[in-house]
């Protein structure tokens, strides 16, 4: 899994030094910057990728592949019951699966459990 990341330093101490979290982020995954995110982690395209909303649209179009086949799939946020129900944040992702051929997985429909 990649995405946005903690920011983090270093600490001398007299245990050899710490990892510490900083308060600001270190990366924000989002949108044109997944695609690059991703390459730099990995140098390839992924073969698999999953999203929730418009921020991922980039990244699911990174992850189509001319010579070899590949999964993408929008999780579609619609059971207000075990879930959370909303598409605010979602309506052009949502609107562009089906022409880009993309799956759509809904947790109401497609779901057995959730957490």
């Amino acid at each position: 899994m990649i995405g946005s990341a903690a920011a983090l330093a270093y600490a001398p101490d007299d245990q050899g030094g710490t990892i510490i979290r900083q308060r600001a982020a270190d990366y924000i995954d989002d949108g044109p910057e997944k695609p690059v995110h991703i390459w730099t982690r990995t140098g390839r395209r992924p073969v698999l990728a999953a999203g929730n909303s418009n921020g991922d649209i980039e990244m699911l179009d990174f992850t189509q592949h001319q010579d070899k086949p590949t999964l993408r799939l929008l999780v579609q946020h619609d059971d207000a019951e075990r879930e959370f129900d909303y598409v605010s944040g979602a309506e052009r992702a949502l609107d562009r699966a089906p022409g880009a051929g993309w799956g759509v997985v809904s947790i109401k429909d497609d779901w057995v459990t959730v957490f």
